[in-house]
């Protein structure tokens, strides 16, 4: 799969994953890309708003192919949006389920999938923080954000993500299912929602997050139903 061609960049857009659906209902091909260095109305998983300070790069590209909901694409463009990071100098990149890629615990990207099974298509979102001051976070981001940083421009980034997404887009499952396992943040960490709270044990081929009770039941979690906390190490 090529990704990027076409590729429409904006120096300014209210939200990349509203064009690349606009331009997915007109019927674009799979790997049409839209980039930005700014958005004004960018939003996250639930209808967040999703903050764009200077040095970010907001990423969608449209894939055209038989979409499962839930399924394995949001765990197959995690690892790929790790090993890009990696890519730019990044020594560990790991993904905190369901959307957001953690280095050193601080969250440098976010994830936002959003799929139109019965026509076909999905636009893949990524938010990613290139090299954003620490002062131009938001004041309730600043401890909770970090930047890939290592001279990483807003063109390594779209070309490395680009790379990695087409690679892993194409790469058996089983084997993507492998290497997120080894970069689960989760993993073995205590989390909690509004009706429990157990040890996280990993993620099935649907995408949802397990986690054992203190008693051993298997708690099956989709990410469209609960905001998870997570104990502090």
């Amino acid at each position: 799969m090529r990704i990027g061609h076409p590729h429409l960049h904006y120096r300014s857009i209210g939200s990349t994953n509203t064009e690349a659906r606009r331009l997915a209902e007109a019927g674009a091909g799979s790997g049409t890309l839209v980039t930005s260095e700014e958005q004004t109305g960018g939003r996250g998983r639930q209808g967040r708003p999703w903050s764009s300070p200077p040095g970010t790069l907001a990423y969608s590209v449209v894939l055209c192919r038989s979409i499962e909901v839930p399924g394995t694409l949001p765990l197959q463009v995690g690892v790929a949006v790790c090993e890009a990071v990696e890519s730019l100098g990044v020594r560990k990149a790991e993904v905190k389920w369901p959307n957001d890629i953690w280095v050193e615990r601080r969250k440098v990207a976010g994830i936002l999938v959003e799929a139109r099974p019965r026509d076909g298509w999905a636009v893949i979102g990524v938010g990613l923080n290139v090299a954003v001051a620490p002062e131009d976070f938001p004041d309730e981001f600043r401890a909770l954000a970090t930047s890939v940083d290592h001279g990483a421009t807003i063109v390594r980034a779209i070309a490395a993500l680009n790379e990695s997404l087409a690679f892993r887009l194409e790469a058996p499952v089983g084997e993507t299912l492998k290497e997120f396992a080894s970069r689960d943040a989760l993993a073995g960490r205590r989390v909690s929602w509004n009706e429990g709270s157990g040890t996280a044990a990993g993620i099935d081929r649907e995408g949802n997050l397990l986690v054992e009770s203190t008693v051993g039941c298997l708690s099956t979690l989709n990410a469209g139903e609960v905001h998870l906390d997570v104990t502090p190490d």
